[in-house]
């Protein structure tokens, strides 16, 4: 049996999250790192990407910057 059990899908607003899909984790869309949902404190609303801490946000901005996406 999986350890970290279902992933969940989330909406992700701007000071909070919408559950869809019940689960225990989401993935971090830098990392692909899994993400406890009480410990999910970074995402964005924009992009509907979750992030494992504030560094990996701010490489995803820098990324999305460069290449002119906001």
């Amino acid at each position: 049996m999986d350890v970290l059990g279902r992933e969940a899908v989330i909406r992700y607003e701007a000071n909070d999250f919408t559950l869809l899909q019940d689960g225990r984790f989401v993935r971090c869309a830098v990392t692909g790192q899994p993400i406890a949902l009480d410990r999910l404190r970074y995402w964005s609303v924009e992009l509907q990407e979750a992030y494992a801490s504030p560094e990996v946000a701010f490489k995803r901005w820098q990324e999305l910057n460069a290449a002119g996406r906001v």
